[in-house]
């Protein structure tokens, strides 16, 4: 196993030769065979344990053995507690995910705290079988099976090519001294029940099932590969990225052979499941929207919007007389000059000085809001129906701020400003302001 693993470092995962490597480290036999064969290959390793608190004193021993195999073998190591129920309650998730989150978190502080390049785990074939086998009885889409991956990021798993098999017998024939876990053992859950009762079976139906089913797995990650590059490349044809949001050509995408696959291609990593919904908003009202944790697809009209949800700031910020630029909420510059441009542009106006009072506020729009927009001669309009008349989204109103003296409003920020406070020829004290977009 030695061997083929240095061949397989040496051909697939090279970068990893002379940095510096962080193992996590469990104390069960995965994690015990990947530290020795990272010693014996001369690697520069350092080892990271958790106790989880989930097992009494057997979550001790194991942190004990942890500590006394670094210390016997002189191998950096760093150990750390966690008091999982706690946070899995107070995060209302289950306690897999909990640990999971938990150690990872630690996992990245230490690599970036101690100069660490690299986490390794001791993920093998078995692991990912069962994954496969999990993502598959729940229902998933083409990355789901695709077993785990070899890379994330600064998260290597070196070992995927091994069974457990394999792993048992490096570990007999080198003596290597490891920590059962007794919740292995038992069929609460899921991953158990696989690994005990499914994945013999089929191992028992097929005598090269393990490289059968490497073979399977290399051609999925193919075809995902394949559907990754024709996703990238329509995703270009039929959106346009502004930065903060993304639309979505309708008309273009419903011209695609299969549209929904693609939208599920580009929508599943933000978090969106309801899937149904998703398809059906290419034909619902303008208005409608569907949430993901951080997201949010909206139908406006003729396209598709999706924005991170920031969530609506409904805030008053102040900005006092002698102030000459603000970048909270947004990015504003004030200065007193003795001149002033006929034409106000959409991101600099000119007002009266003189018609203002201080402090100004700057703050969201609200039902019921008015002011007289510039250029069109003293007519009085309801802020709500400017938006409309210049087909503002949903998106559009929400992120759109109001510059106010008072209750008045003296622009509409980086669209139009209130003719009430426009300079004329007997102007004495003019201040322009300008909107100062990221």
């Amino acid at each position: 196993m030695l061997e083929v693993l240095q061949q397989h470092l040496a051909q697939n995962l090279p970068f990893l030769k002379d940095k510096k490597l962080l193992l996590a480290t469990s104390g069960g036999i995965d994690s015990m065979v990947l530290v020795h064969l990272f010693q014996q290959l001369g690697y520069d390793i350092s080892i990271a344990h958790c106790n989880f608190g989930l097992r009494g004193v057997e979550s001790d021993g194991d942190e004990q053995f942890i500590r006394n195999y670094a210390s016997q073998n002189n191998i950096p190591s760093f150990v750390t507690h966690f008091d999982t129920n706690t946070f899995a309650n107070d995060a209302k998730v289950s306690i897999q995910i909990a640990a999971r989150q938990l150690r990872y978190i630690w996992f990245e502080e230490l690599l970036q705290e101690h100069g660490l390049d690299y986490l390794l785990t001791a993920h093998h074939l078995d692991d990912s079988i069962e994954t496969f086998l999990i993502n598959f009885t729940r229902g998933t889409g083409l990355e789901g099976l695709t077993g785990i991956p070899q890379q994330n990021g600064n998260i290597v798993r070196p070992l995927l090519p091994f069974g457990r098999t394999q792993i048992e017998g490096y570990a007999t024939q080198h003596n290597i001294q490891w920590r059962e876990d007794s919740s292995n053992a038992s069929d609460k859950y899921l991953r158990n029940k696989l690994r005990h009762h499914v994945v013999p079976i089929l191992k028992s139906l097929n005598g090269g099932f393990e490289a059968s089913f490497t073979n399977t797995l290399n051609h999925l990650q193919q075809a995902k590969s394949m559907a990754d590059d024709a996703a990238a490349l329509v995703f270009k044809q039929v959106i346009r990225d502004y930065g903060s949001y993304k639309h979505i050509d309708i008309t273009q995408l419903k011209r695609l052979p299969n549209y929904k696959a693609y939208l599920y291609y580009w929508l599943s990593p933000m978090g969106f499941t309801a899937w149904d919904d998703i398809y059906n908003l290419a034909d619902a009202q303008p208005g409608k929207y569907v949430l993901s944790g951080d997201y949010r697809l909206l139908k406006d009209r003729d396209f598709l919007v999706l924005e991170m949800v920031s969530g609506y700031d409904s805030g008053i910020y102040e900005i006092e007389e002698n102030v000459q630029k603000t970048t909270i909420p947004i990015g504003l510059k004030l200065e007193n000059v003795h001149y002033f441009e006929q034409n106000h542009t959409k991101n600099i106006i000119f007002v009266n000085k003189e018609l203002i009072k201080f402090p100004l506020f700057v703050r969201k729009w609200k039902e019921g809001d008015y002011f007289y927009p510039f250029g069109m001669k003293g007519l009085k309009k309801k802020v709500s129906k400017y938006f409309k008349d210049e087909k503002f989204s949903l998106s559009d109103k929400e992120n759109t701020w109001l510059l106010c003296s008072g209750e008045d409003i003296i622009w509409v920020v980086g669209h139009r400003a209130d003719n009430r406070f426009r300079v004329t020829e007997n102007t004495t004290q003019i201040l322009k302001i300008a909107f100062l977009q990221e």
